[in-house]
This record gives C-alpha cells, sequence and structure tokens, in this order.
C-alpha cells in the first residue's frame, strides 16, 4: 500500500468514526423519547468523557443530546475540520501544524471555560458551541498527521515481501 494510499485510509477511517459518533450523540435523545432501552446505553457511553448537564445541552426529540453544548461544538468543528483537511493538506505525508496555530485555535476555548469556570460570566449555549467547534476544527490537523506518522512508523503496515509492487 502506497503511502499516499496509507494516508486516505486513516482519513477514511477518522471521517467514518467521526460520523459514527456524531449519530450517536443524536440517537441518544431519540431512543430516548422512543423508551428503547438502548438510550440509557448511549447517555452512559457519553458519560465519561462530557457531564452531560441536561440544562447545558442542546435538546432533540424532547430530551438533552448525549453530551452538552461545548463538547458537541468540538465534535463538529473535528467534522469540520476533517472534511477540509484534504483541500488543505492533501493525502501527502504532512508536519504537525506549528504550535502557534494551535494557540491561537485554543485561545477562545481556554478564555471562555476559564471565565465560567471562575464565575465571571456564563456563557450561553450557542457560545460555548462555538467556541469548542472553532477548537475542533484545528484538532483533525493534528490527530490525522499524529495517526498517520505512527501507521507509516509501523511494522503492521510495511510493505510486505509477499505484497505485489
Amino acid at each position: 500500500m502506497s503511502t499516499k494510499n496509507k494516508i486516505f485510509f486513516v482519513y477514511l477511517l477518522t471521517l467514518t468514526a467521526t460520523l459514527f459518533w456524531l449519530v450517536l450523540i443524536f440517537l441518544a435523545p431519540y431512543l430516548r423519547s422512543k423508551s428503547s432501552p438502548l438510550a440509557g446505553f448511549l447517555y452512559a457511553l457519553f458519560s465519561p468523557t462530557c457531564h452531560q448537564i441536561p440544562s447545558r445541552c442542546f435538546k432533540t426529540f424532547g430530551y438533552p443530546l448525549a453530551v452538552f453544548t461545548r463538547c458537541l461544538g468540538i465534535y463538529a468543528g473535528f467534522l469540520a475540520g476533517t472534511l477540509v483537511y484534504p483541500v488543505i493538506r492533501g493525502f501527502s505525508a504532512p508536519p504537525l501544524p506549528r504550535v502557534k496555530i494551535l494557540v491561537c485555535f485554543s485561545a477562545p476555548i481556554v478564555v471562555d471555560t476559564a471565565g465560567n469556570f471562575l464565575s465571571i460570566w456564563s456563557s450561553s449555549g450557542e457560545a460555548r458551541f462555538l467556541t469548542g467547534f472553532f477548537w475542533g476544527i484545528i484538532l483533525p490537523f493534528y490527530v490525522l498527521a499524529g495517526v498517520t506518522d505512527c501507521i507509516l512508523r509501523s511494522k503492521f503496515f510495511l510493505k510486505s515481501k509477499w505484497e505485489n509492487t
């Protein structure tokens, strides 16, 4: 498998997993509205990664989503970043973006979270979603580059002597 194909494979796997994760977030309230016992499982699945305070969650089907607004923004931003990734980077082995880019994309979420934590202000759900979304956009550029680098260095994905060239 060529380097470009390996990177494309990582990209497709990441895109698929991200879409699946977002579907599960919206599936939980739908299943709860149908009184499905699977709803409890989905909410429990997301509980280690999110506090799930109902007043801080968007609602659909009459129930809160499985994650709160900032987490939803991060996941939605990650999807958006994953979708634009090939346009910006293509499928060649990219270096990690500069740290100052991560700092710039992280500043709004850090300031907003700190302001809420210190009770300086209380952000709306929409503001929390937007700061999460903005931060989530940059994450695929680090995640995909890191995972791709690991795979390219992995013996599992190295060309075997039995593979056709």
